[in-house]
């Protein structure tokens, strides 16, 4: 087994851990035994997490959470970058010191990950990460990144296509509207009006959500609407039918898990080739966690937060 250091303590590791499911008051930074990879694993020392609704949406009560299959005392966040640091026997394709990013359920938030090395989104996987790609930019791509890419792929969108998305300013409408544009479509996102230059900025058309969007997206000049994703409700649906787009019968039904195979690695090239970009809403120290997820639970931030679990450069 490969090995070295950039351990706090030896033999101690931090994790941010729940003993009860609810809201960020649950959340507390504990010191945990250093988990050491097995035959067929990987542990990576985390440096960057990001972190989505789904993190606290699935921690909120024990029902939600035995849907997603966790129990207590239970780990939080699932998006991390860092660099491998412990190969265990029989893996290739990983090596000490690789950067990687990558997801494992409600446990990033943690000074250690390990993974099987040929895991997936739902188990744990791990993506080496491109270079021109810092780690607090990799950790928000996993679930944001492969759940836009998975809808995008069921929409299948091109030049000739104008779409309307919903929650464009939200973390995975931050990726949908920019991939749509890669793709050559037309893209009208919806927002709230103190968003409008930010959704301009990443190359939507903004228009208001609510009552009238569909006079408001015809006063855009758009025509047909022929696509439509919603990441907010199932209202842009609804309007989308009635500009035009007859084949749209409700929200993709895409996630991360749906993703094509390579779908983050391409959306990494497309970062590290400075084509896609990530704003970053905040970033706090580990030790704010609770602080954090009320700021990202409020749903108004624009763009991602991430936790740092080590000093940034």
């Amino acid at each position: 087994m490969q090995q070295h250091g950039n351990t706090l303590r030896d033999g101690v590791s931090r994790a941010v851990l729940l003993d009860s499911f609810g809201g960020p008051e649950v959340l507390a930074l504990k010191d945990v035994p250093e988990p050491q990879a097995g035959d067929g694993q990987i542990r990576i020392r985390v440096s960057a997490a990001g972190l989505n609704p789904m993190d606290w949406f699935m921690t909120s009560d024990a029902e939600t959470a035995a849907r997603f299959g966790l129990s207590l005392p239970c780990g939080f966040g699932t998006d991390y970058a860092g660099a491998v640091d412990q190969v265990g026997g029989g893996v290739s394709g990983y090596a000490v010191g690789d950067r990687v990013f990558g997801a494992a359920l409600s446990r990033a938030v943690a000074d250690h990950v390990v993974l099987d090395a040929d895991g997936n989104i739902a188990s744990g996987i791990a993506h080496h990460t491109p270079d021109g790609v810092d780690d607090r930019t990799a950790a928000t791509l996993a679930i944001a990144g492969s759940t836009a890419s998975a809808a995008l792929d069921v929409l299948d969108l091109g030049p000739d296509d104008t779409v309307l998305i919903g929650g464009a300013g939200g973390g995975v409408g931050v990726f949908a509207v920019q991939l749509a544009r890669i793709a050559g479509a037309r893209v009208i996102g919806t927002g709230s009006p103190s968003s409008a230059e930010y959704l301009r900025s990443l190359g939507a058309e903004p228009v208001a959500y609510g009552e009238g969007l569909a006079d408001r997206v015809r006063d855009l000049g758009a025509g047909a609407v022929t696509a439509a994703l919603d990441l907010h409700g199932t209202d842009t649906v609804h309007v989308a039918r009635e500009l035009g787009a007859g084949q749209v019968d409700g929200v993709p039904a895409a996630n991360g898990a749906n993703a094509a195979p390579d779908a983050l690695e391409g959306i990494a090239r497309l970062v590290a080739a400075g084509r896609l970009r990530v704003p970053l809403a905040a970033t706090y120290p580990v030790e704010d966690i609770r602080t954090a997820v009320e700021l990202q639970a409020a749903r108004h931030v624009r763009g991602k937060v991430v936790i740092d679990l080590r000093p940034q450069p």
